[in-house]
């Protein structure tokens, strides 16, 4: 059983003592959790026969190749390899450690953690991320506290509030806030609680005064507003002040930090992502009160980009949820067809994009307060136009009556069609365009396809630029030498099932635990089972490749008490490796369909069928590898410098060893004939 360490709250805890889970706690949050419930608070799950598909979270993919097993609760991508189980997609997801992941699922399937303390100076320490984690939920209290509980935050951050519209509901939902007035209200509150100084800033909430030891607050006299991750995390705040004051910014946020990188967060999307599923549409808006009036207004499936330029990250982000993305634009003209720039980066994701504006300048929170619900939902219905056709009706209207400026227009839409991997939607795009134009199909395809093949030939150059570049800073600036194989090789990686793929020898080792983790307990007659029969053949032989080798042992030391383990213990296995392996095995990227039995009467053979002949293959196979081997051995002893009776002696063994070798061919001839 892994040991899970907690601190108690503070970060100090007094006379070393920390805190552990107890292994009670622990097998409770694992019977509880569903995989598909967890994976599908991260992306959007659709169910593909027994199991559930989606594109890959982990590396970026336009086809689905990312499976989720619902029977064995486990996941497995078939493009990227990413693999394993619920414990094992949050710590990936949410970059955190094994303790952070179980105590995020203690929390999602509401399992109260019961903690032990332990007083061994060993106990593993909370990593970065985790300390942040604590002090920015302890933050987060402490600016909800202040803006309910105290005159200050009633009389102005809460009187604020009010006036927007907002009720009880939706400002406990967005866990909105209030940073009183006072210098260091927060950090000296933080650091009478057990917090260091260095925790204050490294979590971007205190500043140092320059050459001084006194910390000030980053966000004292303001709004707050918590800025969550896709589970649900404070990771950040934004503050917005409400007095006049020319010298300060209207909004400050938090710093990028451990847990924080601006570009790849969007505000709202852990209230959202339901609701952006469900309709199958996310709405994009620029600012905090905008997707929280929304919310306000009954329209959920909306985020903001938190008055960053979109980026590359944010709109994957999106693409977990749906392939359709609205975006509100608010200001004017000018600032509209600078936005536009923007957003060839969307089509080049493969999303749908669709532009909304609003009449008389208003942004998203204002026409919201101004018409209601009813008429801003119309309004968007109505408004709505694709971003081709609206970026084609805003430049043309800036152009007038300009050639020039026209086919200057002409290049730039056909440039942001050519972002369009879709080549089907290309050609329905060029059309409507040709025909908004009045100019020749052929011609904008023609252009369009120009574009495509210097994009490709860029693409490639950049590849090889890029390979040039790290060969060269690896051989540390000297050109012209050829890299040795290993040269970008991980150090010190541990060595996968996968790192021996191209030997034989790994091969054969691989299909026989294979057989042992699978169908280990299945009987291939009255009382022999297949783990009995392999570890029988097998007698004291070690495999070289260390994952199957661990498998192997575990298999040597259960089969003593008679207790064969089942593929579920593999899959769950603490080991990563043997995880991953067992995970591999039992995820087979295709399936034979019923359809060849229903319609034709074919009856294909499982493995289960051809089990014995499998099994007792893999055996030989293994017995002709190692008499191979030792063939090899006895030829290269032969020749050194021996005397007759040592060569003579080498001979014989050669050929007793040799016979047996042509007897398994045979019989492995015979297996395969």
């Amino acid at each position: 059983m892994v040991t899970l360490y907690l601190f108690a709250g503070t970060g100090k805890e007094p006379n070393g003592l920390k805190m552990k889970i107890h292994p009670e706690t622990i097998d409770k949050i694992k019977d509880a959790v569903e995989i598909t419930e967890v994976i599908g608070d991260y992306i959007s799950l659709k169910k593909r026969g027994a199991n559930y598909q989606a594109c890959c979270p982990f590396h970026n993919e336009k086809t689905p190749s990312f499976n989720v097993n619902p029977v064995r609760q486990i996941y497995k991508c078939f493009g990227c390899g990413a693999a394993g189980d619920a414990i094992k997609f949050v710590m990936d997801m949410d970059g955190v450690g094994y303790m952070e992941a179980m105590k995020h699922l203690a929390q999602k399937y509401h399992i109260e953690v019961r903690e032990e303390e332990v007083t061994d100076e060993a106990a593993v320490r909370q990593n970065e991320k985790e300390s942040l984690d604590i002090i920015l939920n302890f933050a987060k209290d402490f600016f909800r506290e202040q803006l309910t509980n105290t005159e200050e935050g009633r009389a102005i951050a809460l009187t604020y509030f009010r006036e927007r519209g907002l009720s009880d509901p939706i400002i406990e939902k967005f866990q909105l806030g209030y940073s009183p007035s006072g210098w260091d209200a927060l950090s000296g509150h933080a650091i009478r609680k057990g917090y260091t100084p260095e925790q204050l800033e490294n979590a971007g909430l205190s500043i140092r005064r320059e050459g001084k030891e006194t910390l000030f607050d980053r966000f004292r006299e303001r709004v707050i507003f918590p800025i969550h991750n896709v589970s649900g995390k404070v990771i950040a705040f934004g503050g917005r002040i409400l007095k006049t004051d020319k010298k300060a910014a209207k909004y400050i946020n938090s710093p990028e930090t451990a847990v924080y990188h601006k570009s790849e967060v969007l505000y709202g999307i852990s209230q959202a992502k339901n609701a952006i599923r469900q309709a199958d549409l996310c709405y994009l808006v620029e600012g905090y009160t905008d997707v929280i009036s929304l919310h306000q207004g009954g329209i959920e499936n909306v985020v903001a980009s938190s008055g960053t330029s979109l980026t590359v990250e944010q709109i994957r982000l999106i693409s977990r949820f749906t392939h359709n993305i609205t975006i509100l634009y608010d200001g004017d003209a000018a600032g509209i067809k600078a936005a536009l720039r923007g957003l060839d980066l969307v089509l080049e994701e493969g999303l749908n994009v669709n532009v909304v504006t609003f009449p008389d300048n208003d942004d998203p929170d204002s026409y919201m307060r101004k018409v209601g619900s009813t008429g801003f939902t119309e309004h968007l219905h109505a408004a709505s136009k694709d971003f081709i056709t609206f970026k084609t009706e805003i430049l043309l209207a800036d152009a007038g009556d300009d050639p020039f400026k026209k086919a200057e227009i002409i290049g730039d839409i056909v440039n942001s069609i050519a972002k369009i991997p879709d080549a089907i939607k290309r050609q329905v795009f060029f059309a409507r365009v040709a025909e908004r134009m009045k100019i020749e199909e052929q011609t904008l395809i023609s252009e369009g396809n120009k574009i495509l093949r210097s994009q490709n030939t860029q693409k490639q150059k950049d590849r090889q630029r890029e390979s040039a570049r790290r060969v060269n800073e690896a051989l540390g600036g000297t050109a012209g030498i050829e890299p040795p194989p290993d040269l970008f090789a991980e150090e010190e990686a541990p060595l996968s099932p996968a790192d021996l793929s191209g030997d034989a020898r790994h091969r054969i080792e691989e299909e026989c635990v294979r057989l042992l983790v699978l169908y280990g307990n299945v009987e291939l007659e009255e009382g022999i089972t297949v783990c009995h029969y392999i570890l029988n053949e097998i007698h004291d032989e070690e495999f070289r490749n260390p994952v199957f080798n661990a498998i192997l042992s575990i298999f040597k030391d259960k089969i003593k008490g008679a207790d064969i383990p089942h593929t579920d213990f593999f899959i769950h296995h603490e080991e990563p490796g043997i995880k991953s392996a067992a995970i591999n095995w039992t995820t087979p990227r295709f399936e034979v369909s019923n359809l060849w039995f229903d319609r034709h009467e074919i009856y294909v053979p499982t493995e289960l069928d051809v089990l014995p002949k499998s099994s007792l293959q893999s055996m030989f196979r293994l017995l002709k590898h190692s008499l191979d081997e030792e063939m090899k051995v006895l030829v290269k002893q032969l020749s050194l410098d021996l005397d007759e009776a040592a060569c003579t002696d080498i001979q014989a063994r050669y050929l007793d060893i040799k016979k047996k070798s042509v007897l398994v061919s045979k019989e492995l001839g015979i297996i395969f004939g």
